[in-house]
């Protein structure tokens, strides 16, 4: 025999928030005469210390089994009042929340009636759902205590040595032949000009030198299954093709005969099919390009190590972890083709990656920026800002860092080369920090002239360059001639983001980077439970706060990686078999891959039936929107309490109730 249900309702003020559009206390009146409803009371604010201790008396002295309240989101106080309700021996899935602040009292300002009869409807639509609640348990997960961090810049570097500091074993890839990303190619950090290798290369070789750390260079992730606590990765790892005996002599260099563009130099240098990626490269060992080698043995026959295995083969390896952080990064913007500023990567025209290649003491030009056409010291240089950012057209983002690294390397030339005249057009500078504004002074005292002005061409003319601007301030148009034009491009997201968003069903933000699940409450963890985000493949922003966000995400990490099990919540859902024909649309439209087949023995033949990986499940409902045969029900969304709800939301409406008979169809 079930249970008599036995419904309390508290209707909450929020301060003012609610009460001064809803009438708090005719809206629990109402709520007293629906059915079920023993007790109907109102609180200043229910979330506090006295609301919280109202209810855990009533649920005691009224025999309650069932609790509704009326306040704000459910996501900003849902948890509270489920563990009120469990403090209280209730199973928390006997509770509903109705939003009345964001849903009515925000929404309807400016008509109180409306507002009230509003919030009426939307709790007595709450007390026909809440009596179709049944209890749920959570569901208790095994957790693997080892994390996986994906990518080796500074964020995944900070990551990885702030979980492994912690005491678990972490594993760091990265498909570079070596480790600190982008940041290793920069001479110095704008906060304090600072260079960055005294900052990035004891980072490195901490990690490197970690007891618990184990770094793949070379290696990218093929696939991730699984879910929290326990996910399965696939590696695949390309072989280096020079092993651990390799001193870096460089013979083998010399004697190969292909050569290529250096992409850490940005193309401004060459490189040979075998060769150290950057001076200051760990780990410090050669590399072989296999796209380019043709396996010509030079290399081989010159190296006095023997260091040099052409035979090397590709290594599949399978891990599991527990927890995964996505440190991919970002790459800078390329203009394209026929762009306005006429950069094509040959004349002298430049991005700002190139040339902070080319200020780099261990740089293509020994930290002399050349013209190519040249190869001569500019006297004049002007710097373009917004290329590729706040721009409708192209990317309509902030790159955050692209003012403030034009402010560097002005600072850095003018340091270097006091002769050499710089002008910056923008549309407005952004600075971020506190000594950001200092640098800016700075660089105006040192005589770097600040136009605002939007430019619109940029045109080769006798050997210069002539920029072409319009300029806000006098509302004219200007020209100006100087030898070397910098486009300060912003920052868009990396070439493999969109394969790890699909691996991991991580969703995009407007602008394309990988999105938080909330930007605010969880502004480091994404939608699926123990993938985390750290560093530029979120937005865009400086070393400092990607060390900063690395540290926060390897926090979140610790914490579940220091359970044995951890607790995830009951509202999933589940498949009848029986009912289950084996058409397998759901597994085909799960979100989160969290549904699998089964072959099951019917009538002596064996079929293709679903199941949820509980674990998986995010209790999304796609699966039991999708199904024809009505065999898979979303736990806390059934069709009963949907349906009560509709009939709820008609009652008032007599005239409406042939919509109710048309949903039920």
């Amino acid at each position: 025999m079930e249970e008599e249900v036995r419904i309390g309702v508290y209707v909450c003020h929020c301060g003012l928030n609610i009460a001064q559009t809803v009438d708090c206390a005719e809206v629990a009146e109402y709520a007293s005469t629906l059915p079920n409803v023993v007790v109907a009371k109102e609180n200043m604010y229910s979330c506090a210390d006295p609301g919280q201790i109202q209810i855990k008396e009533d649920i005691k002295e009224y025999n309650l089994n069932r609790v509704v309240v009326a306040a704000c989101s459910v996501k900003m106080h849902g948890p509270t009042f489920m563990n009120v309700c469990e403090e209280a021996g209730l199973n928390p899935y006997l509770f509903e929340m109705v939003n009345i602040r964001e849903h009515c009292s925000w929404v309807h300002m400016q008509d109180k009636d409306g507002a009230t009869r509003k919030a009426k409807d939307q709790i007595r639509m709450a007390v026909e759902r809440i009596q179709y609640n049944r209890p749920l348990q959570d569901r208790l997960v095994p957790v693997n205590r080892k994390a996986l961090v994906i990518g080796g810049g500074v964020a995944g570097l900070q990551c990885a040595l702030d979980i492994a500091e912690g005491g678990y074993p972490v594993y760091l890839v990265d498909k570079q032949p070596y480790l600190g990303g982008m940041a290793v190619g920069m001479d110095r950090l704008f906060d304090n000009m600072e260079r960055v290798s005294c900052v990035v290369n004891p980072l490195i070789m901490k990690v490197i030198n970690h007891p618990l750390i184990h770094v793949y260079t070379s290696c990218e992730v093929e696939n991730i299954t699984g879910y929290v606590g326990n996910f399965h990765v696939s590696l695949k790892v390309t072989p280096r093709k020079v092993n651990e005996n390799c001193n870096a002599c460089g013979l083998c260099t010399e004697a190969c005969p292909i050569q290529a563009k250096n992409e850490f130099d940005r193309g401004l240098s060459e490189r040979r099919a075998i060769y150290l990626p950057h001076p200051q490269a760990i780990p410090y060992l050669y590399y072989i390009d296999k796209e380019l080698c043709d396996g010509c043995g030079a290399c081989v026959e010159i190296c006095p190590q023997k260091a040099i295995e052409l035979d090397m083969e590709e290594i599949e390896e399978s891990i599991d972890v527990g927890t995964i952080v996505v440190a991919i990064g970002a790459q800078p913007y390329c203009p394209p083709e026929g762009n306005r500023w006429g950069y094509d990567g040959a004349g002298d025209i430049f991005t700002a990656p190139e040339l902070e290649r080319m200020l780099h003491p261990m740089g293509p030009t020994k930290g002399r920026p050349l013209r190519r056409t040249d190869g001569q010291m500019p006297s004049s240089i002007a710097f373009i800002q917004c290329v590729g950012s706040r721009d409708p057209q192209e990317n309509p983002w902030c790159s955050r860092i692209c003012c403030m690294n034009t402010i560097k390397e002005a600072l850095i030339i003018k340091y270097r080369f006091p002769s050499i005249k710089i002008s910056v057009y923008h549309n407005d500078i952004r600075l971020y920090k506190k000594n950001h504004e200092d640098a800016y002074r700075l660089a105006r005292d040192w005589g770097v002239i600040f136009m605002r002005s939007q430019v619109e061409k940029v045109v080769e003319k006798d050997g210069t360059l002539e920029v072409r601007a319009h300029d806000a301030i006098i509302g004219e148009t200007t020209s100006q001639e100087v030898d070397m034009v910098v486009l300060a491009t912003g920052l868009v997201r990396s070439d493999d983001a969109q394969r790890y968003q699909d691996m991991l069903k991580i969703p995009s933000s407007a602008d394309g980077f990988m999105l938080e699940a909330h930007p605010k409450l969880k502004p480091l963890e994404t939608a699926i439970d123990g993938v985390m985000l750290a560093g530029l493949c979120q937005f865009p922003k400086d070393v400092g706060d990607a060390i900063l966000q690395a540290s926060g995400s390897a926090a979140k990490c610790l914490g579940l990686l220091s359970k044995d099990q951890i607790k995830l919540d009951a509202i999933i859902s589940t498949i009848d078999q029986e009912k289950c024909t084996g058409c397998l649309v759901c597994v085909k439209r799960c979100p989160f891959s969290a549904i699998v087949t089964d072959e099951v023995e019917i009538e002596g033949k064996k079929r293709k039936r679903a199941r949820v990986i509980e674990a998986s499940c995010k209790g999304c409902g796609v699966c039991a929107a999708r199904c024809k045969q009505k065999a898979v029900e979303a736990q806390g969304f059934t069709d009963d309490q949907i349906f009560a709800q509709i009939d709820a939301a008609l009652e008032e409406n007599p005239e409406d109730k042939i919509l109710a008979l048309v949903c039920h169809w």
